[in-house]
């Protein structure tokens, strides 16, 4: 087995650890238990040091996804894209090429990052974790079974304040180390 398939397997393993012991463990997000149960999430990482390849390797796995009904969601994983503010400027461009794709509406995107932090919250306050993950990432969300799960979950909108009070409850301690955790897998 080669070198970078080894990485990349790597890479989704603690990817999959962050799942479960953040994201489904502390219910940040409702809907991930029944998806990771199932199996319909995609891991795919994206390794190449180039903008332009990471746009069109996001088109490609929207493309994969119109193909593959049994795939719910996508998480591409970036792991030379290190710096935040490069991801913010990503994201931007990323969000731009899915609406001239005529993606808009089909899908949207989810942001996650090592370093992430909400506008106008400081760089240490807990509820930053609630988007921080092991490595950059896009998470590709289809918008109809969005539509669908917001439909069944009922007062959909509290979840992000639900989340960012846990978080600061736990504290910054407690969640750094659980997003460390799911590095040692």
């Amino acid at each position: 087995m080669s070198a970078k398939l080894i990485l990349e397997r790597e890479l989704i393993a603690r990817t999959q650890a962050w799942l479960k012991r953040v994201v489904i463990e502390l219910n940040f997000c409702p809907f991930a238990k029944y998806e990771v149960d199932r199996n319909a999430i995609r891991y795919v990482v994206n390794d190449k040091p180039d903008l332009g390849e990471w746009l069109e390797h996001l088109i490609l796995e929207c493309g994969y996804l119109e193909l593959h009904d049994e795939v719910e969601t996508t998480l591409i994983l970036y792991p030379t894209l290190d710096d935040f503010e490069q991801y913010l400027d990503f994201v931007e461009l990323a969000n731009s090429l899915l609406s001239k794709q005529n993606y808009e509406g089909v899908y949207q995107l989810a942001t996650f990052h090592p370093e992430y932090c909400f506008e106008g919250e400081l760089p240490s306050d807990p509820s930053n974790y609630t988007n921080r993950s092991p490595y950059p990432m896009l998470h590709i969300i289809r918008e109809s079974s969005l539509e669908e799960a917001v439909e069944r979950f009922p007062n959909v909108e509290a979840i992000p304040n639900r989340n960012m009070e846990l978080a600061r409850e736990l504290g910054n301690d407690h969640m750094k180390a659980l997003l460390a955790s799911c590095l040692s897998k």
